[in-house]
Formats: C-alpha cells, sequence, structure tokens
C-alpha cells in the first residue's frame, strides 16, 4: 500500500507541474496583458509596473521564477485587487466555495445512492419510471438554468408566504446554503443515482445474493449487508473528483446567488486578464483534484479488501 501511496503521489505531483506549465503558456499566448486595461499609464509607469510584476523579464526567466515560487506555495500578489495576494483571497474565500461544496456534495451523494437504490428494487415499475425521467432532466439541464429556476421559485414562494422564508442571495447563514447547495449538487446526484441503479441491478442478479436468499438471509441483512455494500463501490470511486469537482465548479452558482466564493474571483480575473489569480487558483484547483483522486484511490483498497493496488 505504500508503495502505491507514493507511486500515485509522484503521479499527481507530475499532473500538477503539467497544468501549471499549461496555464502559464496558455496565459501568456492570450493577446493583451493586465496592465492593457488602464490606457492612462505612461510609458515610464508601465516600465515600472511591468519590473516590478516581472513582466519585463524573457518569457522561459518568467516560467521558472513562476515554478520556483509555486514549489514555495507563494502563487504571487494579483495585478489588479491593489497589491494582495493571491494566497490572501485562497484562504479567505475558498472556504465559502468549500462550505457550499461539502453542503451539495452530501446532498448528492444521499441522495444518488437513495434513488439508485430504490430504482433498482422496484425496477420497470412507476418509481423507477418517475426517478429516472428526473435523473434525465437533472443530467441535460444546464446549471446556470437549474440556478436561475431555483432562485426564480424562491422569489415566487417569497411572495406568496409573504415573508422571506429563504434569502434569495448572499451569504452568511445557514438558510443562505440550503437553495445553492441543492441546486450545486443536483447534477451530480442525478449522475450517482444513475451509476448507482446500474451497479445495484448487476449485484442484485448475483450468486452470492441468491445464495444468501437460499440460505433464508432477511431480506434487510442481503440488502444493507450485500446489496448496497458491494453497489456502492463504483460510487465512491467517482465520489472524490466529484468532491473536487463540485467543490471547485460552483462559478455559476456562486455568481447567481451572490456567494462570495473563490469562483467569482476567477471568473473577474478571466475578465481583468489577472494573469497571477488566474493561474493560482487554477493549480490550486488542479492540486485538490488530483488529491481527491489520489485519496480515494487509497481508500478505495480499504472499503473493498478484493482490491490488490500494488
Amino acid at each position: 500500500m505504500l508503495k502505491y501511496a507514493f507511486k500515485r503521489i509522484v503521479q499527481g505531483l507530475i499532473t500538477v507541474w503539467f497544468i501549471a506549465t499549461a496555464t502559464f503558456f496558455a496565459m501568456h499566448a492570450v493577446p493583451g496583458d493586465p496592465l492593457s486595461g488602464d490606457k492612462a499609464l505612461s510609458d515610464k509607469t508601465r516600465a515600472n509596473l511591468e519590473a516590478k510584476y516581472g513582466l519585463d523579464k524573457p518569457l522561459m526567466t518568467q516560467y521558472g521564477i513562476y515554478l520556483a515560487n509555486i514549489a514555495k506555495g507563494d502563487f504571487g500578489i494579483s495585478f489588479t485587487q491593489e497589491n494582495r495576494k493571491v494566497n490572501d483571497i485562497i484562504r479567505e474565500h475558498f472556504p465559502v466555495s468549500a462550505t457550499l461544496g461539502i453542503l451539495a456534495i452530501l446532498f448528492a451523494g444521499a441522495g444518488g445512492i437513495l434513488w439508485g437504490a430504490l430504482t433498482a428494487l422496484y425496477r420497470n415499475r412507476l418509481p423507477d419510471t418517475i426517478i429516472m425521467f428526473l435523473v434525465i432532466l437533472g443530467i441535460s439541464v444546464p446549471s446556470f438554468v437549474v440556478a436561475a429556476i431555483g432562485q426564480l421559485s424562491l422569489v415566487n414562494i417569497n411572495d406568496l408566504a409573504g415573508v422571506s422564508l429563504l434569502p434569495i442571495g448572499g451569504w452568511g447563514t445557514v438558510w443562505h446554503m440550503i437553495v445553492p447547495s441543492m441546486v450545486l449538487g443536483l447534477g451530480t446526484m442525478a449522475y450517482l443515482t444513475r451509476l448507482m441503479r446500474s451497479s445495484m441491478l448487476e449485484i442484485i442478479s448475483s450468486d452470492f445474493v441468491r445464495t444468501a436468499k437460499a440460505k433464508g438471509v432477511p431480506p434487510t441483512q442481503i440488502f444493507t449487508r450485500h446489496q448496497l455494500r458491494n453497489a456502492i463501490l463504483p460510487v465512491i470511486t467517482v465520489l472524490g473528483p466529484s468532491i473536487a469537482g463540485i467543490t471547485t465548479g460552483g462559478f455559476v452558482v456562486e455568481i447567481i446567488f451572490a456567494i462570495p466564493g473563490l469562483g467569482r474571483y476567477f471568473v473577474q480575473a478571466v475578465q481583468q486578464l489577472d494573469y497571477t489569480v488566474i493561474m493560482g487558483t487554477t493549480v490550486f484547483f488542479g492540486a485538490f483534484l488530483v488529491f481527491m483522486v489520489i485519496l480515494v484511490d487509497i481508500i478505495y483498497g480499504y472499503v473493498d479488501p478484493r482490491v490488490r493496488l500494488e
């Protein structure tokens, strides 16, 4: 296990290096620069700013400095936010995105396992048909549409009730988190439901389940110890990337619901060509995703003793 874990960590570091390198050269290939939006700059002022941020150095020199700073955990200083450090932006706003993502993945995981198991148990019957129809909608409808519909529904519900039952935007209380987390986790829940259903159907018709039934094992015990436990393994496999994807992919939801998460700053940085913020958040998100994949791979070996990772 230790050998496998070390190997996966090395592979993860190589992946993060590739993400950092691709992001660096992609950003420098984009037309314009972070200083081009300010038309009042004189040549001398521009030269001083370029020297301050290292933009006057050769590209490969900038790349070497960039990698060295990343190795030290320093993502640099934002070009557009009054010398604010990228590390400070991540430290202050990623917890908001992470909180929203954790709530969304709890909603998606619980719903996906529950609805997937129900559709398998009631295969080709009314509950299966209704749930799978909703699953297709959840997978097909884009997140920004779901977010807009969710916010509009909140407005109508609050108008009908005459009071603000749930806030339609902002952040700060548990009530602010309920609807955005449900909207963010809906697509993942639909995907996990379909995955759980397929896995459950395969387990239901397996030999060891038929043997347990022949031995007179109670149906509840068969469901919990044999069917559910084995059917959930594929869900665990994709849960790590799903956690990272939800946590780092809530840009649209954060913007629509006015949530001060890291996604909003990433979008603003793209609009303003803020190199350091874009590269810093991209590398951070990429490293987080790689870490979650490695973590799930290692946990998978403990969950299923049949797996021999080495």
